[in-house]
């Protein structure tokens, strides 16, 4: 667990919880929204131990912001992998925590005794990117995140765009390649099955820890298997930034997720690859594409900053963000 040093009674407090498949982020928003506190958890597997560790992450804020409980915070949100009713905060389909359907937001709710909004992680991640530009509600963004899996969440007019059934972004499941291999949902050869850290696994299988650093140290190395995968890999998350710019012509395109750790040289690579295509394509050239592409800087909890705006936005001030 990671926390940060008690402060005392402060005030106009928002939460943020960032459920993962194993740790759980949390952080206490204060009202210049800046993080004040945060702390990371272990994430239990099945719904009861899912509700248990959101529960204690918010208590202990509460104790670090030294409040009187979880009551005395403005709003809750949390981010949460799997197909998220937001409306209802209802999660469905969310395997990796060891659930099929869980009334998440009610459940909070009565445990902690103040409204919980509930958003998919990738979303939230989305919308706490876009906080971190600091820029105005007029600029568009689509957040692309590369972990286990890929997805992307978008932000138009300072507000998520989830589409009529809530799948906006879902652009991992767009197949490219129908001679590919089967995905998990039931397509073939779909984006997500190159360009995540799971087709890394597939196609490069190591026991590092890290496997993406370990493959782009084997390609640097020369070692044919690993360059033609990260090739794959790279070519892959441009064409990823390709497509969210010509659907939804989004004035950035800021990469976050597990794989974003990469830092500049993932970067350098993916605009590498952009500049290359943009040399034969008129079209593509003016674009700009490379110079829309950026990546969450190192460090920073964007899906927990992400759900605590979530959850502002049906606080006690029905602030309209998000």
């Amino acid at each position: 667990m990671t926390t940060q040093a008690p402060h005392k009674g402060e005030q106009g407090m928002r939460v943020g919880v960032d459920i993962g498949g194993t740790k759980t982020l949390a952080v206490a928003v204060g009202a210049d929204g800046a993080i004040a506190q945060q702390l990371r958890l272990p994430t239990g597997f099945g719904s009861d131990a899912v509700l248990a560790t959101a529960v204690d992450a918010v208590t202990q804020l509460a104790g670090l912001a030294g409040l009187s409980g979880t009551r005395e915070f403005d709003s809750i949100g949390v981010g949460i992998p799997g197909a998220v009713d937001s409306s209802t905060g209802r999660v469905s389909h969310a395997v990796n925590l060891g659930f099929d359907g869980l009334d998440l937001g009610d459940e909070l709710t009565a445990l902690l005794g103040l409204d919980v909004r509930v958003e998919n992680d990738v979303n939230a991640a989305a919308l706490g990117a876009f906080h971190l530009l600091g820029t105005p509600a007029s600029h568009s963004m689509a957040y692309l995140g590369l972990g286990t899996g890929l997805a992307a969440g978008i932000v138009l007019g300072g507000r998520l765009w989830r589409g009529s059934r809530g799948t906006a972004g879902e652009i991992g499941h767009i197949p490219i390649d129908p001679d590919g291999p089967l995905c998990s949902c039931g397509q073939r050869g779909c984006l997500e099955m190159v360009a995540s850290g799971s087709a890394i696994t597939r196609q490069w299988p190591t026991d590092d820890p890290q496997p993406v650093r370990a493959l782009f140290a084997a390609a640097a190395a020369g070692e044919p298997l690993a360059v033609e995968v990260k090739r794959g890999l790279v070519d892959s998350i441009a064409a990823a930034v390709r497509m969210l710019v010509l659907s939804f012509d989004v004035d950035s395109v800021v990469i976050g997720g597990g794989l974003s750790s990469l830092g500049g040289e993932l970067l350098t690579e993916v605009r590498a690859t952009l500049v290359r295509w943009a040399e034969t394509s008129p079209f593509l050239a003016s674009l700009d594409l490379a110079q829309r592409v950026s990546l969450v800087p190192a460090g920073f909890p964007a899906a927990a900053v992400g759900a605590a705006l979530v959850g502002r936005a049906h606080g006690r001030d029905r602030s309209p963000v998000g």
